[in-house]
């Protein structure tokens, strides 16, 4: 009976037609992050543009507060931060910078060129790079997957954002405007409750943008697996 079963088994093995017919697995890899269409540069540089654009248009409405006027251009920023993130946000305020420094009439008051490095605001201007990129950093940093985790997420961000701006700001104004620090410190006082309420007002939009559009910051790092 052994000796019959050898001769099946060396032609089950060597006949290809059975070995077509054995089962074969249907088991998949999984698609991997990196197989996933990443952001194109052309769309990142139209977000880019976009919120250098949009930045500018928050310069239009100006409140005058002594040697600094309150305007919305901290929206933009802390928006611009949260919702492209640190390398993106930090670029469409550079670029903004660079257009208004070049001579366009886009930062407040209707001001551009390189006369505005003489004004006491230029401190705010010059930060806001630095808490855009710090926003963006810290939203990317600790990404929440709630809406109203990310709402916190990025007031939290927008804080240290904005004492970033505050940093850099108050002494430039005080040296520039010739008061004590002080005296420019209580000035920008006067900033706090609206950069409060612009705080919020970008906080809720970012929040509502990534619930929209949940790549937009790129895939999520998913834990290593052993």
């Amino acid at each position: 009976m052994n000796a019959d079963r050898g001769p099946d088994r060396a032609s089950t093995a060597a006949d290809p037609e059975l070995l077509d017919r054995s089962p074969v697995s249907t088991d998949q890899p999984a698609p991997a992050a990196a197989d996933l269409p990443a952001t194109s540069a052309t769309t990142n540089i139209a977000l880019v543009a976009s919120f250098a654009a949009l930045t500018a248009v928050c310069s239009i409405v100006a409140i005058p507060v002594g040697a600094v006027p309150v305007t919305l251009q901290t929206f933009a920023v802390l928006l611009a931060g949260a919702v492209l993130g640190a390398r993106r946000g930090a670029l469409a305020i550079l670029l903004y910078l660079a257009v208004g420094f070049a001579g366009l009439p886009i930062f407040s008051q209707g001001f551009g060129g390189p006369a505005v490095l003489g004004r006491p605001s230029v401190g705010y201007l010059l930060a806001f790079p630095l808490a855009a990129f710090a926003v963006g950093f810290l939203v990317e940093r600790f990404r929440a997957r709630s809406w109203a985790l990310t709402t916190g997420l990025v007031v939290g961000a927008g804080v240290v954002g904005s004492l970033l701006v505050y940093a850099v700001g108050v002494p430039v104004m005080a040296a520039i405007a010739e008061m004590s620090l002080r005296e420019a410190f209580v000035v920008n006082l006067a900033f706090v409750p609206f950069d409060a309420v612009k705080l919020v007002l970008a906080a809720i939009v970012a929040a509502s943008i990534h619930r929209a559009f949940p790549e937009l910051l790129g895939r999520r790092p998913e834990p290593s697996t052993p």
